[in-house]
């Protein structure tokens, strides 16, 4: 086919501020997770699918249960189960406590508002 580019499970972005490999970062309406230490601006590569362990919102009522929908708060730059002004990025695969640094999370690998 003469039209394929590629899988599309990695895209090359640019970071909108310094994101550190293995963090999450929101470029428009397109979530991923950088493959490298990127600069502001500096275009990297981004997984938009698989599942990976992010790091979350902590403390009193932050824990989740496998099948919660996931969003990436932008402000914090950390996922939260809280869906109001954040963005939708996948669902938890793995319950979370409330006091876990991180949860793991499959990523949707859509635009979806």
């Amino acid at each position: 086919m003469k039209n394929y580019v590629q899988k599309g499970e990695t895209l090359t972005l640019t970071a909108p501020y310094a994101v550190s490999s293995g963090s999450g970062a929101l470029v428009g309406s397109v979530f991923g997770v950088a493959a490298n230490d990127f600069a502001n601006g500096e275009d990297g590569e981004f997984q938009v699918a698989g599942v990976f362990d992010l790091t979350r919102e902590t403390g009193a009522s932050t824990g989740f249960s496998q099948g919660t929908l996931i969003y990436w708060d932008n402000t914090n730059k950390r996922i939260t189960k809280t869906p109001t002004s954040n963005k939708l990025i996948g669902v938890a695969v793995r319950t979370a406590a409330d006091g876990d640094a991180t949860g793991r999370v499959r990523l949707n690998g859509a635009f979806i508002s």
